[in-house]
C-alpha cells in the first residue's frame, strides 16, 4: 500500500492511501491492457476523481433526490455487554433481524438488544440468516477463530490458469470486444465491473428477481452494464450458454453458494479453462466465517476498524465505504492485468484482506486535509436524470462515464 499524494479524509487510518493504492493498480494494469493491443492512449487518475468515486452512493442523485441511506435496522446498537453492528438494509436481512429479536422498528430494536450481549446479538441473528457482528478490537479479532486462521491470507490470491487467446489488437477502447459477465452484487464486485464496462468491455449483470438489488445501488454503479434477472435454479443453463463466448465472470456471491449452480470459480476454470475469474468474497474463502455473507460496515466492525475510528465511548466508521471500492479496484486491475498477458485463471478478493492491509498499513500523515471538490458528471437512465460520479480512471485526460440502462431490461444475451 502507497501514499496517496496528499489527504483528503480524516481518520487515524490510512483511507486514503488504501483507495490511491488499488485505482493506480488499476490504472497500472489499463495501461498495461492498452500496450499489449497496441492502443496508445494516457491513463491516468487523480486525487479528486478518486475520493469522489469511493463515496459514488453519496454524490448521487436521481432527477435532484438523494439516494436513501442506511434502514432503520442497520447501523451500530450498543447491547448488554458490548456493541453490535447490523446490516438491514435489504429486506429478506431486515427480516431476518425481526425474526431474531421480534423488533420491527429501530425504537424497538435498541430496547431488545439492550437485554443481550453482543456475542448472543451475533449468533441469533447469524441463525437466522441476518447480518451482525460483535464491534471486535483489532486484538479481539486477531484471537477470534476467523480472525486467527486468516491472519497471513494476502488480499489478492491469484491461481495461475493457462494461456488465452490474446485480444485483438487497435480496439476502439481498452477492453472493446471483452465479453464479462457479472455475478456480484451491492458495491465491490459492481464497482470492478463498472470499470471493466466504461472501459469499452459488454458487460451483462444477472440479479435473482426475488432478491433484487437496490435500485440506487444499481443507479450509483450501473455505468455501461447491462442489467438481467433470472432465477439460477429455473433459468441456470441460461447462464451457463454465455459461458463458452465470455472472457471474464466475476463471482460474488457466498463461498462455495454457487456450486449447485456449476458457477463456482473451480467449475468455471475447469470447464472453460480460457475464463478469467474473478471471486469475491467478504470474509475470505477459508476458516470458520468463509461460507458467511458481509459488508463493509460489517468488516469493519468484526475487524477492529470502527473502534479505532470511535471516539472511545462510541464505534466509528471509515468516511466512505472504502473496503469495497477498493477491493472492486484491485480486483478490475487483476482481471484487465491476465487479459493485458493472455493469461487465463481465478483470481480471489476479500473485503477482510482489504482491512487487513488498512490495519497494517502506518498511520496516515500529519498534514492538512484538502478540500477537494466533487467530480460529477450528468449520465442518462431509464429511472431518471442522474447526477453521479464516474469511475476514477481518464483516458487522454477524459472521463470515462456512460450511460446506466434500466435494471433487469436487458436480455441474457451477448451483444454482437
Amino acid at each position: 500500500m502507497t501514499r496517496a499524494p496528499i489527504r483528503w479524509w480524516a481518520g487515524p487510518l490510512d483511507a486514503e492511501g488504501l483507495a490511491w493504492s488499488s485505482v493506480t493498480a488499476a490504472r497500472d494494469a489499463t495501461g498495461e491492457l492498452c500496450r499489449a493491443r497496441g492502443l496508445t492512449v494516457e491513463v491516468g487518475t487523480r486525487p479528486a476523481l478518486v475520493a469522489s468515486a469511493f463515496a459514488a452512493i453519496e454524490h448521487l442523485r436521481v432527477h435532484g433526490r438523494e439516494a436513501q441511506g442506511w434502514a432503520p435496522l442497520s447501523g451500530f446498537f450498543p447491547t448488554a455487554e458490548g456493541w453490535v453492528r447490523l446490516h438491514g438494509n435489504y429486506p429478506h436481512h431486515a427480516a431476518a433481524i425481526t425474526r431474531a429479536t421480534g423488533a420491527g422498528t429501530r425504537e424497538e430494536l435498541t430496547d431488545a438488544l439492550a437485554e443481550r450481549t453482543a456475542l448472543e446479538v451475533e449468533d441469533d441473528i447469524t441463525a437466522e440468516h441476518g447480518i451482525a457482528v460483535a464491534v471486535r478490537t483489532s486484538e479481539q479479532w486477531q484471537a477470534h477463530p476467523h480472525g486467527a486462521s486468516t491472519a497471513n491470507e494476502p488480499w489478492v490470491l491469484p491461481e495461475p490458469g493457462g494461456e488465452r487467446a490474446p485480444l485483438s489488437p487497435d480496439p476502439a477502447a481498452p477492453m472493446a470486444g471483452v465479453r464479462v459477465l457479472d455475478l456480484t452484487r451491492v458495491i465491490a464486485g459492481p464497482t470492478c465491473s463498472q470499470l471493466l464496462a466504461c472501459l469499452g468491455a459488454d458487460v451483462l449483470r444477472i440479479d435473482p428477481p426475488g432478491r433484487p438489488e437496490l435500485l440506487d445501488q444499481h443507479l450509483s454503479n450501473g455505468m455501461g452494464k447491462r442489467s438481467a434477472e433470472l432465477d439460477l435454479p429455473a433459468d441456470g443453463e441460461a447462464v451457463r450458454a454465455l459461458l463458452p463466448r465470455a472472457d471474464v465472470v466475476l463471482v460474488g456471491y457466498r463461498p462455495g453458494s454457487m456450486a449447485r449452480f456449476g458457477l463456482d470459480p473451480g467449475t468455471l476454470a475447469a470447464e472453460h479453462p480460457h475464463l478469467v475469474v474473478a471471486s469475491l468474497s467478504a470474509w475470505g474463502e477459508s476458516g470458520p466465517w468463509a461460507q458467511r455473507p458481509g459488508f463493509d460496515s460489517i468488516v469493519q466492525a468484526a475487524t477492529g476498524i470502527a473502534v479505532r475510528c470511535g471516539d472511545g465511548e462510541r464505534p466509528g466508521a471509515l468516511p466512505v465505504q472504502a473496503l469495497d471500492h477498493s477491493t472492486g479496484y484491485v480486483m478490475a486491475a487483476e482481471v484487465l492485468r491476465h487479459l493485458a498477458r493472455a493469461r487465463a485463471g481465478i483470481v480471489r478478493v476479500s473485503l477482510l484482506g482489504a482491512a487487513r492491509t488498512l490495519l497494517a498499513a502506518p498511520a496516515p500523515a500529519d498534514e492538512p486535509l484538502e478540500d477537494l471538490p466533487a467530480e460529477r458528471v450528468e449520465v442518462d437512465s431509464p429511472h431518471g436524470h442522474l447526477g453521479t460520479t464516474p469511475p476514477p480512471l481518464t483516458l487522454d485526460g477524459a472521463t470515462i462515464e456512460r450511460p446506466v440502462s434500466g435494471y433487469g431490461a436487458a436480455m441474457p444475451e451477448w451483444v454482437g
